[in-house]
C-alpha cells in the first residue's frame, strides 16, 4: 500500500478528532466511551504498523515505504523508514495501547486526555518517519504541546513549574536547530533529508570574529543539533528538567516520556549529526563521552539519595541514555547496534518501571518509598514483576538490559578505555540504587497499618505488563530480532561516516600543501 506510512502516522489523529467532535458529555458511560475509543484506535495502529514490519527488506539499508508528493508553499510532504527508523515506530505504536489500558482510572476530563495521547501519538510517529527538514521539524515541536498540556492539566501538585521548565529547555534547544536547518537549506538547496545525507558540508577551519571554528561549518550545525538533541535525551548538565516533569506528570505522560519521546534525542544524533556532519562529530566525540561518563556515575549516586520512587527511575533514565550517547559517537558497528538497541531496550523497561510505580500508587496515592515496605506479603505477582523489570533495568543477562549496555561498553573501550571504565561504574551503581529501591518497597515484614488491605494486580494491570515482559525476555536472549533489522542501515552509515572522514582529511591536506 502506497500510503501505508500516513495511515499509521494519522490514524490516532482520526480518532482525537472523533472524540472531539462526537463525544459528548463527562459522564461514566461517555468517559468509558472515550477510553474505548482511544484504545482501539491505538491498537489498530499497531495492528497496520505490522505490516509495515513484515514488509520491510532488512537487507536494504535505503528508505523504504516512501511517500512523496508537493505539500504546501513549495514544500514537501515525504515520508519512510529506514532499519533504524522503522523500530522506533514499531516501539511507539506497541507501547501506546498499553499506555491507554494504565490510564483507565483516570476520571477527571477523560476525552481531552485520551485525545492529548492520540495526538501526541501522531507528532511522536512522524519524527521517525518524516524524510524532510521541515516535516520533522513540525512533528519535533509539535509533541511538547500535547505533554505540556498532560503534565499542565493532569499532574501533580508542582505541575506548572514542571510544565514551564519542561517546555522551555526542549524548546530553546530547538531554536539553534531551526537555525541550523535554515543554514542547511541556503547550503545545499533542499530540505529532503535522503539528500542532504548525501551532501558534503564544508568542513573546512574558518575564522568568525578573530578566532577560528575548526570543522568550519559542520561544527557550528552540529553544536546547533546538539544542543536540541542533548537536552531531549537529556544529556549532563541539561538534564534536570526530566526528574521534575516525570515526579508530576501522571503515570501514563512518564511512561512514554521515559519510553519515546527521550529516544528523539538519540533518533536525532544517528539521523542527522552522525551522518550530515561526520567531521565535527569526530572532533567533538570526546566531549560527548565525558559527558555521557559523567551522567553515567552522577546521575547513578542522586538517584541513590532519592526518596521518591519516580525521581529515583527519572534519574536512571539520563544514567542509561549515557550508554546511547557514548555508543553513538563511538562510530562503530557495536556502538551503533547498542545504541539503538539500549533505546528500544529502554523503552519497554523504563516504561514497566513507571507502570510499576503506578499500580501501587493508584492505590496508596504516595510515592514516598518509606511508605511501603513488605508487600511481598500481599501482592506477589506485583512483587514478581517488579523485581523482574528492576533486574532488567540492572542489565542481569538474559533480560534486555544487558545486551544493549554490553554493546556500548565495548564499542567504547575500542575507542576510550578510560571512558569505558568511569562508565562501568555506572553497572554497579546501577545495581546499588534499583536493588536498594526494591528491598525497601517489597521485602521486609509487613508492618504499616495502611498497606495490610492493599490488593494485588487486577487482571487488566497484569494483562499491561504480559507484552512487556515477553519483549523483555525475547530480546535479552534473542538480540537478532533487533540487530538483523539494524544491521544494513548500520553499516551504510558507518561506511560513509568513514569515507567522509577520509575525503575531509585529504582535503584539509591538500589545502596545507
Amino acid at each position: 500500500m502506497d500510503n501505508l506510512l500516513s495511515i499509521i502516522t494519522f490514524t490516532p489523529l482520526v480518532a482525537a478528532l472523533i472524540l472531539g467532535v462526537f463525544l459528548r458529555g463527562e459522564d461514566p458511560a461517555a468517559q468509558k466511551n472515550a477510553k474505548w475509543l482511544a484504545l482501539i484506535a491505538t491498537t489498530a495502529t499497531f495492528l497496520i504498523s505490522l505490516f509495515v514490519l513484515f514488509g520491510f527488506d532488512p537487507s536494504n539499508p535505503g528508505f523504504q515505504f516512501v511517500e512523496d508528493r508537493e505539500w504546501l508553499l513549495g514544500l514537501r510532504y515525504k515520508m519512510g523508514v529506514d532499519g533504524i527508523s522503522i523500530l522506533f515506530v514499531m516501539l511507539t505504536t506497541f507501547l501506546m495501547p498499553l499506555t491507554i489500558a494504565a490510564c483507565w482510572n483516570v476520571t477527571t476530563r477523560v476525552k481531552e486526555y485520551m485525545i492529548a495521547f492520540l495526538v501526541l501519538e501522531t507528532l511522536m510517529i512522524g519524527v521517525f518517519t518524516a524524510l524532510d527538514l521541515v516535516l520533522f521539524y513540525l512533528f519535533f515541536e509539535g509533541g511538547l504541546i500535547p505533554m505540556f498540556l498532560i503534565i499542565g492539566i493532569w499532574g501533580g501538585k508542582d505541575r506548572i513549574y514542571a510544565t514551564f521548565k519542561f517546555f522551555l529547555y526542549t524548546f530553546l534547544g530547538s531554536v539553534l536547530m531551526l537555525v541550523a536547518m535554515v543554514a542547511m537549506f541556503v547550503d545545499a538547496g533542499t530540505t529532503d533529508i535522503p539528500t542532504l545525507l548525501a551532501h558534503q558540508f564544508s568542513a573546512g577551519d574558518i575564522v568568525i570574529g578573530g578566532k577560528t571554528i575548526v570543522g568550519g561549518m559542520q561544527t557550528l550545525l552540529w553544536l546547533a543539533f546538539f544542543a536540541s538533541f542533548a537536552v531531549k535525551m537529556p544529556m549532563w548538565p541539561v538534564h534536570t528538567w526530566l526528574p521534575d516533569a516525570h515526579v508530576q506528570a501522571p503515570t501514563a505522560g512518564s511512561v512514554v516520556l521515559a519510553a519515546i519521546l527521550l529516544k528523539m534525542g538519540g533518533y536525532g544524533f544517528l539521523r542527522f549529526s552522525l551522518p550530515m556532519f561526520p567531521v565535527a562529530s569526530d572532533i567533538w566525540a570526546p566531549l560527548v563521552f565525558w559527558l555521557s561518563a559523567i551522567a553515567v556515575v552522577y546521575t547513578s549516586l542522586v538517584a541513590l539519595a532519592q526518596s521518591d520512587m519516580k525521581k529515583l527511575i527519572a534519574y536512571s533514565s539520563v544514567a542509561h541514555m549515557g550508554f546511547v550517547t557514548m555508543g553513538i559517537f563511538a562510530a562503530n558497528q557495536q556502538g551503533l547496534d547498542g545504541a539503538i538497541f539500549q533505546m528500544i531496550s529502554h523503552g519497554f523497561i523504563s516504561g514497566a518501571l513507571f507502570l510499576c510505580v503506578g499500580v501501587i500508587y493508584d492505590r496508596m496515592h504516595t510515592r514516598e518509598i518509606d511508605a511501603y515496605g513488605g508487600l511481598v506479603n500481599r501482592m506477589p505477582a506485583y512483587a514478581f514483576v517488579f523485581m523482574l523489570f528492576t533486574l532488567a533495568n540492572v542489565g542481569l543477562p538474559g533480560t534486555s538490559g544487558f545486551v544493549g549496555e554490553f554493546l556500548t561498553l565495548a564499542a567504547v573501550f575500542q575507542v576510550n578505555t578510560w571512558v569505558a571504565a568511569v562508565a562501568c561504574t555506572g553497572v554497579i551503581l546501577s545495581a546499588g540504587y534499583a536493588l536498594w529501591l526494591y528491598r525497601r518497597v517489597v521485602f521486609g515484614d509487613l508492618i504499616k497499618e495502611s498497606l495490610r488491605a492493599i490488593k494485588d494486580m487486577t487482571t487488566r494491570e497484569r494483562a499491561i505488563f504480559v507484552p512487556l515482559v515477553a519483549m523483555t525476555l525475547l530480546l535479552g536472549v534473542y538480540p537478532a530480532l533487533v540487530t538483523d533489522i539494524t544491521g544494513p542501515s548500520v553499516e551504510a552509515l558507518l561506511s560513509n561516516y568513514q569515507t567522509a572522514l577520509v575525503e575531509a582529511e585529504a582535503a584539509m591536506r591538500l589545502a596545507r600543501n
